[in-house]
């Protein structure tokens, strides 16, 4: 493996994140609250391992091989829809970071009534972050793989 393959690293990352993060949201409406910390625990530590992989990818393309991010050009039609895509996700991303580390803050707290309040936002929020990181590596790398 090469550092040219972080970006299929990274989309099976998300996935997992999302997957942890489904099955934490059913333990906790099914009350196994042992279970669902452990998922969602898990889907924190994913995504920071992500966010490292992530850094690390685009800061070796900007200061080793001195490229920029990969550009989505082709085919032109898809161009808005996927930028759209990468820009709700990625303002989405920058938001969710702060509002993560501040429920699982109140979880290890047991401010339970606080954490659910944040939760009710944090989940859908960071469900959609890893659900879209998933589908932006398929467009980008898989589906419509840019030159």
């Amino acid at each position: 493996m090469t550092i040219m393959d972080l970006p299929a690293v990274n989309g099976s990352l998300n996935a997992l994140s999302a997957m942890f993060l489904m099955a934490g949201y059913i333990c906790i409406k099914q009350k196994k609250q042992i279970a669902h910390r452990n998922f969602m625990v898990s889907a924190f530590i994913t995504s920071a391992v992500f966010l490292i992989c992530y850094l690390t990818y685009h800061f070796y393309l900007g200061f080793v091989l001195h490229k920029g991010p990969t550009k989505f050009v082709d085919p032109a039609w898809f161009r808005p829809i996927y930028l759209g895509l990468l820009l709700t996700h990625t303002l989405l991303a920058v938001i969710i970071l702060p509002m993560i580390i501040v429920t699982i803050v109140r979880a290890m707290k047991k401010q339970f009534e606080a954490h659910r309040r944040i939760a009710r936002w944090t989940w859908p929020l960071w469900m959609y972050v890893s659900v879209t990181g998933v589908l932006i590596y398929f467009l980008l790398y898989q589906i419509f793989p840019q030159k």
